[in-house]
C-alpha cells in the first residue's frame, strides 16, 4: 500500500490520468491525497470531480480555495468570473451530488504525523489546534447554514488579516478558512498578506513565507500543501508542497510519501478533455 499526494489539479483531467498511470496507482490497495483546487481554470472540473468523487475512500481530498469558489457560485452567492471554467459542472445533470460530496470534504486531514490541507498555516497553530480549528468551518460547512458562512467569507468589509483566539461567529470561520486556502506569506506575528501571489523570495516587506518561520509550532508533523504555483516543489524535512502550476502549462506532481519518490507530467496549457 502507497499513498500518493498530488498537486493542484484545476480541471485538468487529462494530466490527472496520466499522472494516475504513472504511478501505477492501484485503488484497492492505494490511496490518493489531493491538496485542494480541484477545479476551475483548467478545461474538465466536471470530469475531475467525477474521478475524484468515485474513488470513494481510495481518496483524500481538502478543500482549496477554487473548490469554495464553486461552492459560493453554486448556491448564487457570487457573480462569474471571466477567468472561471466552471460552466459544465454548474450545468451538469449531477450538480448537487457533486457539489453536496464537495462540502463534506474537510478542510485539513491529519494521519499519524502528515497533515493534508491546500495552503499554510499561522505560527501560532500546532498541528493539533489547526485541525479543531477545520473542524468547526466543517461543520458549518456540511450544515444548512452554508449559504451564511459562504456569503460571510466572500464579504471583504471588515476582514481582520490577524489571527485572534477570542474571534467568533462567521468572523472566526472566516479567518480559518482564508490561512487553510488562501495563505502564502505572513509576517513572524501571524498576519497575512493574501494578494502574494509571487516568488518567496520577492516576498513583500515584513511577510515571509509561512513555513519559513521559525518559531512556528506546527513542525511537529510533515504538511502536505498545494495553492503556490510560483513556489513549485518544495521539499524538506516539515513540508512537501506540490503546485507546479499545471493549469498555466507547467506539470502535475505527485510524491509517494512512504519515501518521498516525486513523479511528474507535464501538461499543456488548456490541454483538450478526455474524449
Amino acid at each position: 500500500m502507497a499513498t500518493y499526494a498530488i498537486g493542484d489539479v484545476q480541471g485538468c483531467l487529462v494530466a490527472l490520468k496520466r499522472l494516475v498511470d504513472r504511478i501505477a496507482f492501484d485503488p484497492n490497495q492505494d490511496r490518493l491525497w489531493f491538496v485542494g483546487d480541484l477545479v476551475n481554470r483548467g478545461p474538465d472540473s466536471l470530469g475531475v470531480l467525477r474521478f475524484a468523487k468515485s474513488l470513494g475512500k481510495a481518496a483524500i481530498t481538502v478543500l482549496g480555495n477554487h473548490d469554495l469558489h464553486a461552492l459560493a457560485l453554486a448556491h448564487n452567492i457570487i457573480p462569474r468570473r471571466p477567468k472561471d471554467t466552471l460552466t459544465e459542472l454548474l450545468s451538469a445533470p449531477d450538480r448537487e451530488e457533486l457539489f453536496d460530496w464537495l462540502r463534506h470534504r474537510p478542510l485539513m486531514y491529519l494521519e499519524n504525523n502528515h497533515a493534508l490541507l491546500h495552503a499554510g498555516l499561522l505560527p501560532q497553530w500546532t498541528l493539533a489546534e489547526a485541525r479543531e480549528l477545520a473542524s468547526e468551518v466543517e461543520e458549518v460547512l456540511r450544515s444548512d447554514n452554508v449559504q451564511l458562512f459562504l456569503r460571510a467569507l466572500y464579504e471583504h468589509d471588515g476582514f481582520a488579516s490577524h489571527w485572534d483566539e477570542s474571534l467568533t461567529g462567521l468572523a472566526r470561520l472566516r479567518m480559518i478558512t482564508r490561512v487553510l486556502t488562501r495563505m502564502r506569506v505572513c509576517s513572524p506575528d501571524g498576519r497575512m498578506e493574501l494578494t502574494y501571489k509571487g516568488p518567496p523570495d520577492q516576498s513583500p516587506k515584513g511577510f515571509i513565507p509561512w513555513f519559513q518561520i521559525s518559531h512556528r509550532k506546527s513542525t511537529d508533523g510533515v504538511i502536505v500543501c498545494g495553492h503556490w504555483s510560483a513556489l513549485g516543489v518544495h521539499l524538506d524535512e516539515n513540508l512537501v508542497a506540490l503546485d507546479s502550476g499545471c493549469v498555466w502549462g507547467g506539470a502535475l506532481s505527485a510524491i509517494r510519501l512512504e519515501n518521498r519518490q516525486v513523479f511528474q507530467v507535464t501538461c499543456r496549457k488548456f490541454e483538450p478533455k478526455v474524449s
